[in-house]
């Protein structure tokens, strides 16, 4: 829009004056500056809200967990008996039972979930990946609850009658690793927890290794094709390389899952206090002991209880802490190579 100024002289006129003034655009109000002041302070009182509530829950655990902490001290943690009637506990047990069913688990997920990964980014038809997709996806969705039914009333009858006795018919017999699949097939025990917690983990670890595999450079990929690779070759010295922090990510993303979880687990392991001479023996998690006795434990009990919350959150938190370290490692090292 034009603006006619009459000038006298070299002076613009009082009415010019007002009229380029009503066409400048308005200052800041005083009320936004305490708006963008006010959401600056409420952003940043929910970042630290995080750290303050991890403060919270590792205060309240110790606080928890200070009768057990003050009578066993470090013992605890290499103490294998659990006898309520005793007044005697010790976390041995729970502590090998939740690393030996993630272990498991994981051992069953990886290779699983990479090959879900590979099929829907390189192998699938266009109609196919979606749908296929979304029910991988769904899959996470299920209740853990129905999981352990699953297990519990299906999977491990099944198991019982046909898959543990040829497995320690098979592997019993091999040296060194045929000590860890003997016993009597009772079904339920840590391999069982392992296998419906690799059922569990496995929708987590695809989805993040589809989307990872998703970002790969077209380029990359059909100039490889080119030189005559198989899809195989590909996927492994191609698209694994370029994505192997998102990966590792995954499986991390995976691990903590199947660390923490309690009812699947409860269903099937078997819910038993001794240390495990195989892998079908029945035994006890962290999370599982902590479901089925906390509701009636008292006194040291109760504080022994805490104390395994808090052994998870330590376990935890320095598996979070490993992978932060390792992908820093992975990132120091390709920006080396590059």
């Amino acid at each position: 829009m034009s603006v006619s100024i009459t000038t006298t002289g070299a002076e613009p006129t009082r009415s010019a004056i007002q009229t380029m003034q009503k066409q400048l655009p308005p200052t800041p109000a005083k009320s936004n500056a305490f708006a963008d002041m006010l959401f600056k302070n409420v952003a940043r009182f929910f970042a630290f809200f995080v750290f303050m509530l991890l403060a919270a829950i590792m205060v309240s655990l110790l606080y928890g967990s200070q009768e057990t902490l003050l009578k066993y001290g470090a013992a605890f943690f290499w103490t294998n008996d659990w006898d309520p009637v005793n007044d005697v506990y010790g976390a041995v047990v729970p502590i090998i039972g939740t690393l030996i069913t993630a272990f498991v688990a994981l051992i069953i997920a990886v290779p699983v979930s990479f090959g879900i990964a590979m099929f829907l980014t390189e192998l699938a038809p266009t109609w196919l990946r979606r749908p296929l997709g979304t029910a991988v996806e769904l899959l996470a969705a299920i209740p853990s609850i129905i999981y352990g039914m699953w297990g519990l009333f299906v999977f491990v009858p099944i198991f019982q009658q046909y898959v543990q006795p040829t497995l320690i018919n098979v592997l019993g017999s091999v040296p060194f690793i045929g000590q860890f699949f003997q016993g009597a097939p009772f079904g339920i025990g840590l391999f069982t927890a392992g296998l419906v917690l690799s059922i569990m983990v496995i929708p987590y670890i695809a989805s993040v290794m589809r989307d990872v595999f998703e970002v790969v450079p077209p380029m990359l990929k059909e100039s490889a094709y080119g030189l005559g690779s198989t899809t195989w070759e590909v996927m492994w010295r191609v698209v694994l390389p370029y994505t192997k922090t998102g990966v590792i990510g995954g499986i991390m993303l995976g691990l903590g899952r199947a660390l923490g979880e309690t009812m699947a687990v409860t269903f099937v392991i078997g819910n038993s206090f001794r240390l495990p001479g195989g892998v079908f023996d029945p035994s006890n998690s962290i999370a599982s002991a902590i479901a089925n006795e906390f509701n009636e434990a008292g006194g040291l009990q109760k504080s022994s209880l805490i104390e395994l919350g808090l052994i998870l959150f330590l376990i935890t938190t320095l598996v979070l802490m490993a992978s932060r370290l390792m992908l820093a490692r992975l990132s120091v090292a390709e920006g080396k190579k590059s």
